[in-house]
């Protein structure tokens, strides 16, 4: 109570923080009537200055008035658009690294202008993540009037950019692209042979639009770059057959944790089958020969029970291949999401039950998530319209505080109570009328779906109601902007697969923009296209009275989410910038929220008992029931996000230390230092295990010793001459050992660089770059079985996560073993000819990767990269140079950047730079 008291009093803590930014917003519009009378190029002239400022150590706050100031003017020159004091105060919290939470419609967009600028003058480079491609185009091109005006330059990363052009957008002041697209390249990146291959710079600030659709829901799932596997789709097909004789009553499933597991009876049935189709070895399921199987049998069931046609995924015909496939569907936004596949072959499983071609598995590669991927910003922020109720997620994990700004205008909108119906039928044939009223009276209704399924279920109900409608789904994404910016107009009716980010504004009459794009795209400039656009915002103008008339864009729920966020983001859509709006929810007992989460609730049983069929109820209480189960599912999906961070956590310090190390290799001169180091640690553990410290003499195993000293080190010293001197010891052993490896090592280098100089430098590099990837590329899969298999620890009663860190941190000490050994054995073995010119060993080429984001616990994928294109098969191959003259074969080709060792070489022959001008 004093509480309350006390916030009617003083303010929130998130009021008083608002607050207490006015001052500097009243300092950025001191400098206004300064900067207003200055010219283009006096304006432009700015940034120069503010360079020079901080060059002579003033920081970025102390410039922050002016430079905002600054660009205020430059968006008003360029886009015609103020920013308001909300607006500066939301850039102020971005640049401060907080999440700036700010409603639909309140100019998010142009906000980020603001701290992309200032952070930008330092020129280490600012990236804006978004969470689709065509956000990523459409305001990098939007807003690089404001940034270009500045004499700042910016850069957009898209799918399919050759690695030139990526080097040249992240060279960029400003660089704009999807959170897909930064992480794929840095983990790319990570695995090229050279330097001047990788085309990220070294982090620094980056701000996330959509921040708790990026940084939370797509943080279930870590990206993956994979490579392809063995085919082994005879298998899918077999397991699939068996499957389709397997009953309800042979599996239990669990549809909170999406797991389906065979019963006693159902085993004992799969093992006849498969016994009878020849796929089981012996009698048992559960051997270990039937690991596979089991694999296999497991995946077939999930794909026929547990992932359904039209909601989880829908078959597309893709021309490229030629054949039907299975393309998923993103479960927040019911969008395609083309080249994603399900993990641990539950795509293929899918496939087989459709009876499509069945494409092969792929093994990791790298993996990263989004939190360990994001934390290695030194400056991160984000804004996005929903936020506050993940605001501990989001501290606990980015350390970034939430700071709700106000909106421009009051919010007129009216959120009514949740309407509550029996059944599903009964549901959908009350807001048909209800849609129908609305419509009829000039009213523009938004409706929002949780699936396709439910989006054609609505839509058949409307056609019923002779009521003209758009449906926006995944079958036809491509439209959606445009249907979305016609969704404001007078009586329109716009079904909605789930509304969370789609990026484009509904205003009301109509969006003009778009209007002029389609009626006028045609006719040429000039005074007749002027006098037609006039014309048609004339119109607009007055299709927005009318609709504000009727009471604004009503916004109609069909059922709640699992998250109170996303509910949040549909009901944001209605009521932007002072408009009025009306929002309400209308929900059933089938309903997945309620069916899986609140069956067995007092109120689900009264409501079953005592609501009559076509009888509606709703009621704050209601209300406060479905909030409730949302909570539930809320607390699960946080463990979850949390699971996969805690997991990550224990490769990621294994990542940081691979990739430091491989930095290292590909920036030293020469790697002597490393290989010699790796070679005496080999001699050591090869002697201690034959010769283990504090053991006597006739304790050594003498033959392993040998055995393993030519085997590794192509050296046959002889022991046994040894063992007759009274003072031996290990470490003499261990010493002489070395020093013939040292010897026979120095000779091959001296012998290589007598006609090869600096070749073998090149040599070294090689070989430990090529073993480093292999052994990590191993350590990866070994990683993602363990990771699924560890939870079995648990009947143990042993924490499953402290045992996948203590097997892994083995796991990762015994790969750092087999590498030093295998960099040791490689070169001792291997025999260097004299000849005049030797070639460095080739690394190998990188294959066309697979790109995914799914999640290795569940198989889930789920993403919210709007764009399917956005993943699939990337080429890694490096473009080839242009043709030109050598001026010196080390530098590359005349006026152009230096080329890389394994590109074609520039003088046309074919080769690999490295093997024509480009040898040492």
């Amino acid at each position: 109570m004093l509480g309350g008291l006390a916030k009617s009093i003083f303010g929130s803590a998130n009021d008083r923080y608002v607050k207490s930014m006015q001052k500097v917003v009243d300092q950025i519009a001191a400098f206004e009537s300064e900067i207003e009378p200055l010219t283009d190029e006096e304006l432009a002239a700015k940034t120069p200055y503010f360079r020079e400022r901080v060059a002579n150590g003033e920081t970025l706050d102390d410039i922050l008035p002016e430079a905002f100031a600054v660009v205020r003017e430059a968006a008003k020159r360029t886009l015609g658009q103020r920013h308001y004091d909300v607006q500066m105060i939301g850039g102020i919290v971005l640049h401060r690294g907080e999440i700036a939470e700010m409603r639909t419609g309140e100019g998010k967009t142009l906000v980020a202008t603001l701290a992309c600028y200032l952070n930008a003058i330092e020129g280490k480079g600012v990236h804006v993540v978004t969470v689709n491609d065509y956000l990523a185009r459409r305001d990098g091109e939007w807003m690089s009037q404001v940034y270009n005006f500045l004499g700042m330059s910016l850069g957009t990363i898209v799918p399919n950019m050759g690695e030139a052009a990526r080097r040249e957008a992240y060279a960029a002041d400003i660089t704009y692209g999807t959170n897909n697209e930064f992480g794929f390249d840095y983990l790319r990146d990570n695995m090229k042979h050279e330097r001047d291959q990788m085309v990220q710079r070294p982090f620094n600030f980056a701000i996330v639009d959509e921040v708790d659709s990026i940084l939370i829901d797509e943080a279930r799932t870590p990206l993956i770059i994979s490579g392809p596997t063995d085919d082994k789709s005879e298998l899918y097909i077999s397991v699939n057959e068996i499957v389709q004789h397997i009953t309800e009553e042979d599996y239990e499933k669990d549809e909170k944790s999406r797991n389906i597991s065979l019963t006693e009876d159902g085993t004992e049935k799969a093992e006849r089958l498969l016994e009878e189709a020849g796929l089981l070895e012996g009698s048992n399921l559960y051997d270990y020969e039937n690991t596979q199987v089991v694999h296999h049998l497991n995946q077939a069931l999930m794909a026929n029970v547990m992932r359904k046609r039209d909601t989880d995924y829908i078959i597309k015909y893709d021309e490229k291949k030629g054949h039907d496939t299975v393309v998923i569907i993103d479960e927040f936004t019911g969008r395609m999401m083309e080249g994603r596949r399900w993990s641990n072959g539950l795509h293929q499983a899918v496939e087989a039950k459709e009876g499509v071609k069945i494409e092969p598995e792929n093994q990791t590669m790298a993996s990263i998530t989004f939190q360990n991927y994001f934390r290695m910003y030194p400056k991160l922020s984000g804004m996005t319209g929903t936020a506050a109720t993940e605001a501990p997620e989001f501290f606990e994990i980015y350390k970034m505080n939430v700071v709700t700004i106000p909106t421009n205008k009051p919010i007129l909108r009216e959120d009514e109570n949740d309407e509550f119906y029996k059944n599903t039928l009964d549901k959908f044939a009350a807001i048909a009328k209800k849609i129908k009223e609305h419509s009829d009276k000039g009213q523009p209704v938004l409706v929002g779906t949780v699936s396709i399924e439910k989006s054609e279920l609505l839509s058949d109900f409307l056609k019923k109601e002779d009521v003209v409608h758009s449906v926006l789904n995944a079958r036809f994404h491509e439209q959606e902007a445009r249907i979305v910016a016609q969704a404001g107009s007078p009586g329109a009716v716009t079904i909605a697969t789930n509304m969370a980010g789609r990026g484009t504004d509904i205003q009301l009459g109509g969006n003009i923009d778009f209007r002029i794009e389609d009626e006028l795209s045609e006719m040429d400039d000039g005074p007749e296209k002027d006098k037609a656009i006039a014309k048609i915002e004339e119109e607009v103008r007055a299709l927005r009275e009318e609709v504000r008339a009727a009471g604004g864009l009503f916004v109609l729920g069909t059922e709640r989410h699992e998250s109170r966020r996303i509910d949040n983001q549909l009901r944001g859509r209605s009521g932007r910038q002072g408009d009025p709006g009306l929002s309400r929810f209308y929900l059933c007992l089938e309903d997945d929220l309620l069916r899986i989460f609140g069956t067995e609730t007092m109120f689900a049983k009264m409501m079953n008992k005592n609501l009559e069929d076509g009888e509606a109820i709703g009621g704050k209480w209601l209300s406060k029931a479905i909030e409730t189960a949302q909570k539930k599912v809320e607390a699960r999906n946080y463990e979850a996000r949390k699971q996969v961070v805690e997991y990550d956590d224990v490769m990621n310090d294994q990542r940081k230390v691979i990739y430091e190390q491989r930095s290292e290799i590909m920036d030293a001169e020469t790697v002597g230092d490393v290989v010699e180091d790796m070679r005496h640690e080999t001699v050591n553990a090869i002697v201690a295990d034959a010769c283990p410290p504090g053991s006597y003499p006739e304790q050594w195993n003498i033959d392993q010793l040998k055995e393993r000293v030519e085997e590794v080190l192509a050296l046959k010293p002889d022991i046994d001459k040894w063992m007759q001197e009274d003072t031996l010891d290990p470490e003499i052993i261990e010493t002489r050992i070395s020093e013939m490896a040292d010897a026979d090592f120095e000779a091959k280098k001296a012998d290589v660089d007598a006609n090869n100089p600096g070749v073998w430098e090149q040599i070294e590099k090689s070989i430990l770059l090529e073993l480093l990837d292999h052994h990590w590329k191993e350590h990866l899969a070994t990683l993602d079985a363990l990771r699924q298999v560890v939870f079995l620890r648990a009947y143990a009663q042993k924490k499953p996560l402290d045992e996948y860190k203590q097997e892994s941190f083995g796991l990762f000490e015994r790969m750092l073993e087999v590498i030093r050994e295998g960099v040791t054995k490689t070169i001792a073995v291997s025999q260097f000819h004299q000849q005049e010119e030797l070639q460095v060993p080739e690394l190998p080429e990188l294959p066309d990767f697979l790109t995914t984001h799914i999640d290795p616990l569940t198989g889930e994928d789920n993403s919210n990269d709007i764009d399917g294109g956005t993943l699939g098969t990337v080429s890694t191959a490096l473009p080839p140079r242009q043709s030109g003259v050598l001026d010196n074969p080390t530098r590359g080709v005349s006026g152009e950047e230096k080329v890389s060792r394994n590109a074609p070489c520039p003088c046309g022959s074919g080769r690999k730079y490295k093997h024509c001008h480009g040898k040492y």
